[in-house]
């Protein structure tokens, strides 16, 4: 495997991680009901959770999958959360497309209607994403 490519899982990382600081903070400003400010960190989730699946494609397009290398209790929690979370990273695809949609529709009224569903399943893939990581390549590394 090239060296460029062992580095995509700690860049997945850092894209996931950032994706989750991004949509808390959006969410935070709209809660303070500065759109502007919202709108940018929600744009800014949505361009690095693009960069991060063009940058997982790659990885599992030229390494495969890894196998997870713990043992004990630890396996069915890592499947459980990896389960979890390969399900709700293709239902947040379409959801967060309809997110974006209705707002750039200016229809704020149905935009929030979804985004109550769209942002905790976003933020849960995104930190699930790192938790997945950290598990795979720095506790229990092949």
């Amino acid at each position: 495997m090239s060296e460029y490519i062992s580095y995509l899982p700690h860049l997945n990382a850092c894209l996931n991680s950032a994706s989750a600081l991004l949509l808390f903070t959006g969410y935070s400003f709209i809660r303070a009901r500065n759109v502007a400010a919202h709108r940018a960190c929600q744009i800014a989730a949505l361009f690095v959770s693009i960069l991060f699946l063009a940058s997982y494609l790659t990885y599992h397009y030229n390494h495969g999958a890894t196998r997870f290398q713990g043992t004990g209790i630890i396996r069915p929690i890592y499947f459980t959360i990896l389960t979890s979370h390969t399900i709700l990273a293709m239902v947040i695809v379409p959801l967060v497309f309809l997110t974006f949609y209705r707002a750039f529709r200016n229809d704020f009224v149905r935009h929030r209607r979804i985004a109550r569903i769209t942002l905790p399943i976003w933020l849960y893939v995104s930190i699930t994403g790192v938790i997945v990581y950290l598990m795979l390549y720095q506790i229990y590394p092949s």
